[in-house]
């Protein structure tokens, strides 16, 4: 999968809240060991195998975040793990601090296990098909490609598609065919990630 545990590895394609807009205060009432060693434990009941917990938090010697450092100034965290034989990621950073950041990966977790246990026929397939992590070949690295930061607002992402669309178009000279295609379906794909 190649993701990093330290320091936070957001997944490609997986939107960010911006820091100028506010975050929610969760009121989990939990710890960050309760809300790490839970995540783990409903990923292990759930099958999943090669867990990687990625934070802004230093690690302990056994590759998990500490529970008792200092909040970082980035609350994101994201989980990526394989699930039958699928490279599958969850990430949030929607809420105050990395505890329930993590916390609502626990409890996003332990409501698909709940698909998984109480639902009909294939319903865990059809759960997790949109949280199959991205390789590079698959996202194209669109941010790469339209030269933007993978966590560029939408203005800066459509800003930067619409020049590089201009200057590789074929009909203009310097234009380039593949370039082009690739610029669209950087796009393409940026759009739907939104969705």
């Amino acid at each position: 999968m190649g993701a990093e545990a330290y320091p936070l590895h957001w997944p490609a394609g997986w939107p960010k809240i911006s820091k100028n807009l506010y975050r929610d205060d969760a009121r989990f009432n939990t710890s960050l060991a309760k809300a790490r060693d839970g995540l783990m434990h409903e990923l292990e009941l759930m099958g999943a195998n090669h867990i990687v917990l990625s934070t802004d938090i230093k690690l302990r010697q056994d590759g998990l975040p500490y529970a008792s450092r200092k909040e970082p100034e980035e609350p994101g965290a994201a989980v990526y793990f394989e699930y039958q034989g699928k490279s599958m990621v969850f990430a949030c950073d929607r809420w105050i601090g990395v505890k329930n950041n993590v916390q609502a990966l626990r409890k996003t977790v332990e409501a698909i296990r709940g698909v998984e246990r109480w639902s009909a026929s294939d319903m865990m397939e059809r759960a997790f098909s949109g949280f199959q992590a991205l390789t590079d070949q698959s996202s194209g690295e669109w941010w790469a490609i339209l030269s933007v930061s993978p966590t560029a607002t939408y203005h800066e992402v459509e800003s930067a598609f619409k020049q590089k669309r201009r200057d590789s178009h074929p009909d203009k000279p310097g234009g380039n065919h593949d370039l082009f295609v690739a610029v669209q379906q950087a796009w393409e794909y940026y759009v739907e990630s939104m969705a």
